[in-house]
């Protein structure tokens, strides 16, 4: 999902997405508007911000800019999760494999996100899933390195 899919999306759920100078965040979040640093470079760098922003409106409650309580990380952390789901999620990595990507680089260029933002999410998969899972008829493997394998 592209930078203008995401803003279509956030459009939907009548949200206002603007950029702007913000100093200490990428983006932020507060009630149905959400800024995004104006500075950012690339659309896959926004989208990926974007995503997350919008995982914060679907999962935070509160003001958890300073991260200073468990439950702060916590909603964080939810909201990164909603973030790889949306963005990547296990049926995409099984899409990119289809698709024929055979390296980290040409998976994250396949799914609009950066290879930072992948492999933030591999991380959060390995770790809810261990070593490898089962999706349909596909397993997936993130160690030692991402690996699809179809069932036959």
């Amino acid at each position: 999902m592209d930078y203008e899919a995401l803003l279509n999306e956030a459009d939907s759920l009548n949200l206002i997405v603007k950029e702007k100078p913000l100093k200490y965040n990428d983006g932020r979040v507060k009630g149905t508007r959400i800024a995004i640093r104006e500075s950012i470079q690339t659309n896959t760098e926004k989208t990926c911000i974007l995503a997350e922003e919008i995982g914060h409106y679907h999962t935070t409650v509160g003001d958890i800019v300073l991260q200073s309580s468990v439950a702060d990380r916590k909603q964080e952390q939810r909201a990164r999760v909603w973030a790889y789901n949306k963005m990547i999620g296990l049926h995409g990595i099984i899409r990119a494999h289809r698709h024929g990507c055979s390296s980290l680089h040409d998976t994250a260029e396949y799914l609009e996100v950066t290879e930072e933002f992948l492999l933030e999410s591999l991380q959060y998969y390995k770790s809810k899933y261990g070593l490898y899972t089962a999706v349909d008829n596909y397993i997936i493997y993130f160690e030692p390195s991402l690996g699809v394998f179809e069932l036959i």
